[in-house]
């Protein structure tokens, strides 16, 4: 991204939205209020005498057209499928993806609703039964342009960035590039022992992206998308200790495994995601560290306190690594 384009981004303003917005013939009332996100630019834009939108401004740089049209595509997919999931709104020629003055956007129906509580068994059954019925889909062709989530691409990736950028203290550096280092050589052979079958995944599933109101479960955000195991989609939602986490995960398999097959093997990665998760936000906010947004955002972010906790997670990880993995059994 070139300092002028990460400019127009940083100051993206209500009346450039208005404007980009306006250019596909819907009449702004002039509400227009930015939403809580980082990676975009995401905003509730109020129409003239219709339901408020949300309008997502891409990232430049980030995805290629191809990948953003391909993930729409694949909530359309869901969608028509009668899978809750909320598609990009399309133009009288079927466009999703639109572009204005160098930027990118999509339009979506607004949806409201609240995180589900995962306390409760019977949410953790309806979870399960709708990534079931993603999977389902989501096995039935591969994406041809959005990536893979591998040990290469969000751990050993994220590494080198940090390493390579000097974001790490020098008290630090050393002590992360050897523990980082062995932790990926565990889970690069967990993933070589037991080998995932790539599915297109939601690719973030966390309770922030579910949007739970009476009846009605949404499942939004698919800008992480990607190919990935399907454990991937539904490790986010155990927590706990090892007992509430066993239950959990019994509640979602049983959903799960009335539209799609869980493969039990998977459970071995589930402690290795979690670590390539830790891993990959950290290099994220790294590298998005020149957006203005972003040490407002995160101003504990880079301190040698951060990294030291950042470290601290990380054994953490390696001990959690040679602990029994989860298993599919009653108690």
């Amino acid at each position: 991204m070139n300092d002028q384009v990460r400019e127009d981004f940083a100051n993206l303003n209500p009346d450039r939205v208005v404007d980009a917005v306006e250019s596909q013939g819907l009449l702004s009332d002039l509400r227009v209020f930015a939403l809580n996100s980082y990676e975009n630019r995401v905003y509730q834009f109020g129409l003239e005498e219709a339901d408020p939108v949300v309008v997502k401004f891409y990232r430049p740089g980030r995805w290629s057209d191809e990948q953003i049209l391909e993930e729409h595509r694949f909530t359309q997919q869901l969608f028509d499928h009668e899978i809750s999931v909320i598609p990009p709104w399309q133009n009288p020629d079927g466009d999703t993806l639109f572009h204005f003055e160098g930027f990118r956007f999509a339009i979506y129906p607004r949806r409201g609703g609240h995180a589900p509580a995962l306390d409760d068994m019977e949410n953790l059954f309806q979870l399960g039964r709708l990534f079931g019925r993603l999977h389902l889909l989501g096995s039935s062709e591969t994406f041809a342009h959005r990536p893979t989530l591998s040990s290469q691409s969000f751990g050993h990736q994220s590494r080198a960035f940090l390493l390579e950028h000097n974001f790490l203290p020098d008290s630090l550096r050393d002590a992360y590039a050897s523990l980082s280092e062995d932790l990926l050589k565990v889970i690069d052979q967990r993933f070589a022992d037991a080998p995932p079958t790539l599915l297109r995944c939601h690719g973030d599933g966390h309770v922030g992206n579910i949007l739970w109101r009476g009846e009605e479960t949404w499942l939004v955000d698919f800008d992480d998308s990607r190919m990935a195991p399907a454990i991937q989609d539904l490790w986010m939602f155990l927590s706990g200790d090892s007992d509430s986490q066993q239950r959990a995960l019994m509640e979602l398999v049983e959903g799960y495994e009335e539209f799609y097959e869980f493969h039990p093997r998977e459970l071995t990665l589930i402690e290795p995601l979690r670590s390539l998760r830790i891993m990959h936000h950290a290099a994220w906010l790294a590298r998005r560290w020149d957006d203005p947004a972003f040490p407002k955002a995160f101003p504990w972010f880079n301190t040698e306190r951060y990294w030291g906790e950042h470290i601290l997670q990380l054994r953490e990880q390696q001990a959690a690594l040679q602990e029994t993995p989860l298993r599919l059994a009653s108690f």
